[in-house]
């Protein structure tokens, strides 16, 4: 419990996404956003939403702690999908770092997802990599690089 009590406040924060996941392609797409977090549930819960306004689109993420598990459910929302995202990422902090896996859909197939997150206490960095082969390799396609607003 508390893992997320870190990420609460503002943020700006630094996307870089890859063009073509899983293509070879190494084009990266870098874009602002401001990100706000909140702590719930004496730290058993943290929501965040983050606004990428040259984008046009915004997100929010909900994390839930169960404390039988230990384990982290990270939810996922955004204008662009109007849904919310009911399969979750599950993972622990092992100290400063936090390892979250799950499944996506990329281009029609599912693929393994994996989410790291690296805590400071003025800047943070969350990222995402796609596996399609069952998490033998991986592949960074997004980075987030947080420092406090």
């Amino acid at each position: 419990m508390n893992d997320f009590d870190f990420l609460s406040g503002s943020w700006n924060v630094i996307n870089r996404r890859l063009v073509k996941p899983l293509t070879g392609s190494d084009e990266w797409d870098e874009f602002p956003g401001i990100s706000v977090a909140s702590r719930h549930f004496d730290g058993a819960a943290s929501f965040d939403e983050i606004k990428c306004p040259t984008r046009g689109f915004s997100g929010l993420t909900i994390r839930i702690f169960n404390p039988a598990t230990k384990q982290w459910s990270i939810y996922w929302a955004s204008t662009s999908r109007g849904s919310l995202d009911t399969t979750p990422m599950v993972g622990a902090f092992d100290g400063d770092r936090g390892e979250f896996y799950g499944e996506e859909q990329h281009e029609g197939a599912s693929v393994r997802c994996r989410f790291i997150w690296t805590r400071g206490l003025d800047s943070c960095r969350w990222e995402q990599a796609f596996s399609a082969d069952g998490g033998q390799t991986w592949e960074t396609n997004w980075t987030m690089d947080f420092t406090r607003a």
